[in-house]
């Protein structure tokens, strides 16, 4: 699979503008891929969109290995929320797509790309309350391929960035309505360059804020846009450490869901990566985690870069399945 051209911005632009009528304008110029539903022989995984809420405009992504169309055996299901800083990106985004399809192929796993709302017109908790949603969706799905080839019962949440920020909310809520949720049964989180901050300096934030796809001004903006108004980086939303974090962790941990953290080192999000990581492996958490190199999305934007994270991420997989 080719590199991912990167998101253009029209220079000297802001990457998104109000308009008089309080709507926004996105400049980035995000190519997207349509769905590949159909199977001509030779696509090593096939896609197909199903709606979700209609009065919402979510939806979701399947993708399944072109090989499980012809075995009985089902396989794990990955629910996976993309990134782009809650403002930008879809699930038809190349760069989501791509990935998702090789998650799909070298992890042999289902993987349901989920379509959320977007700020600033949909301010946090929105992408939260659309991620729970989907969790819902996909339990209720009379979905040929859902009820043929995935295994609901081995579900995993995860997502880059942003995405990863939501799976970790999104896995905090599910944990107390895991009897709702019957028969999806959540088994760990995967939380991918996961988008946390807060109003304290870490110090790579400090080294690395110049980054060259995102930068401190660059999160600190998209953070403005997103969080509710009033509110600032301290609050739970952004910093998971905030007054110890969440109640729910005891949840994750008495559940015996697993949580696998993936940082870069030249990510200006690491020091905040592993301070959640460290603190939920001291609340007793079963942790796993996984360092490489690069920047902040290189495996999205780098396919060719994502090896490492990939095996992280299929081992993972394969040592927390029943």
């Amino acid at each position: 699979m080719s590199d991912t051209p990167r998101p253009k911005l029209p220079a000297n632009k802001s990457p998104i503008v109000s308009n008089p009528d309080g709507s926004f304008t996105r400049l980035l110029e995000i190519p997207s891929i349509p769905a590949t539903p159909d199977d001509d022989g030779h696509t090593p995984v096939l896609s197909k969109d199903i709606p979700m809420n209609s009065e919402k405009g979510t939806w979701f992504r399947i993708f399944i290995p072109r090989q499980v169309l012809n075995s009985t055996q089902k396989l794990p299901l990955l629910v996976y929320y993309h990134g782009g800083g809650f403002v930008f990106m879809s699930a038809a985004s190349a760069t989501s797509h791509n990935f998702c399809a090789k998650l799909a192929s070298q992890l042999h796993v289902v993987v349901a790309s989920i379509e959320y709302r977007l700020a600033p017109e949909h301010r946090l908790p929105a992408a939260y309350d659309d991620a729970v949603e989907a969790l819902h969706c996909i339990k209720m799905s009379q979905d040929i391929w859902l009820h043929q080839y995935a295994d609901l019962s081995n579900c995993f949440l995860g997502g880059s960035s942003a995405g990863g920020n939501i799976a970790y909310h999104a896995g905090l809520r599910a944990a107390d309505i895991v009897d709702d949720l019957e028969p999806l049964k959540i088994k760990g989180l995967i939380l991918q360059q996961p988008f946390f901050s807060g109003l304290e300096r870490t110090e790579s934030e400090i080294r690395l804020g110049s980054g060259s796809i995102l930068t401190l001004a660059g999160s600190d903006h998209m953070w403005n846009m997103s969080l509710p108004v009033g509110v600032d980086r301290d609050h739970e939303y952004c910093n998971p450490l905030i007054g110890g974090g969440s109640v729910n962790i005891e949840r994750l941990r008495v559940l015996g869901w697993r949580v696998l953290t993936c940082g870069g080192s030249g990510d200006h999000l690491i020091d905040k990566q592993m301070e959640l990581h460290r603190m939920l492996e001291e609340k007793g958490v079963q942790t796993a985690l996984y360092l490489g190199d690069g920047y902040h999305g290189m495996e999205l934007m780098e396919p060719s870069k994502a090896d490492g994270l990939i095996e992280a991420v299929k081992q993972f997989v394969s040592s927390t399945v029943s």
